[in-house]
């Protein structure tokens, strides 16, 4: 890639320049009531769980969820001044809506808290959201050159990659499950039981669907049937922004990737930082399932 973006800092949060020239209207968007967030820290199944809820909302209708490419179905709030739909289009779009954000709890556009919006949440463990975010930030035209993997390592304990940092993330928003509309899901948890997760999903969007149609979903997120559905798999992504895009956004989807990165040493180190990060929060996470 030519060019590459860089970080600065907002809030606190590393971010991308090209994010934070638009902050102050990112900050302030305007939810309405009955919107449906799905927040995560990057590479931890959010196409998933996008492509998940547009199927439980729409029944498992999958002609109805082939109407456009997932993040125009479900708009990019942080990108909606680098990509379409901008906001302009994500205004004029008719309630409920359901958006998608990367930004930390604390970021959060506060409208979304106002209208008690329900938010799903989902969390992955460190270790392979790190192994993911490397292989995708190779292709990632917004965000700097992620090489050598031991410069990235480094940098992903300290918050330094696009969003900030991991462990705040995932524990402050785990710590605000019981004052906001959180659900708060593991991908770990969707790989081992997909029908038991998608359910939970069902039932906190108030939607009652029996057994055929979740298993249904189910079949149509799997990893396999995902990366082949163009609609699906962001492969339409805007080249500028990602090169090769279907590629880096559905790899592999696997629970334990990290074993092919990580050297032993680097392994001893980032499980002491990861310990010490993780000590003041009940958070648990796995690396297998």
């Amino acid at each position: 890639m030519a060019t590459r973006g860089k970080l600065t800092v907002v809030e606190g949060m590393a971010i991308s320049e090209a994010i934070a020239a638009n902050w102050d209207e990112i900050y302030n968007f305007q939810a309405r009531p009955g919107d449906v967030l799905i927040a995560t820290y990057p590479k931890s199944g959010t196409t998933w769980m996008q492509e998940i809820v547009d199927l439980v909302v729409h029944d498992g209708d999958e002609q109805i969820c082939q109407r456009g490419p997932i993040f125009e179905r479900i708009p990019f709030i942080e990108f909606s001044h680098v990509m379409k739909p901008g906001m302009e289009e994500i205004n004029a779009m008719p309630s409920p809506r359901i958006l998608k954000t990367h930004l930390p709890v604390q970021l959060v556009p506060p409208s979304f808290w106002r209208h008690k919006c329900k938010v799903i949440y989902v969390a992955r463990n460190a270790k392979d959201t790190l192994t993911s975010y490397f292989h995708f930030d190779k292709h990632v035209g917004i965000h700097p050159d992620p090489e050598p993997f031991e410069e990235y390592v480094r940098r992903f304990m300290k918050g330094d990659v696009g969003w900030g940092s991991w462990y705040d993330h995932v524990k402050d928003f785990w710590e605000a499950r019981d004052k906001h509309n959180i659900l708060y899901t593991f991908y770990e948890d969707i790989k081992k039981n997909p029908q038991q997760e998608i359910r939970k999903v069902a039932k906190f969007l108030g939607k009652e669907l029996s057994e055929d149609v979740l298993n249904k979903i189910a079949k149509l997120t799997t990893f396999e049937v995902m990366k082949t559905n163009p609609m699906a798999n962001a492969s339409g992504f805007p080249k500028e922004l990602v090169a090769q895009s279907e590629k880096c956004f559905m790899r592999k989807g696997k629970v334990g990737d990290w074993k092919t990165l990580f050297s032993a040493q680097q392994l001893e180190i980032f499980e002491a930082d990861y310990k010490q990060q993780m000590s003041n929060t009940t958070l648990t996470f796995s690396d297998k399932i």
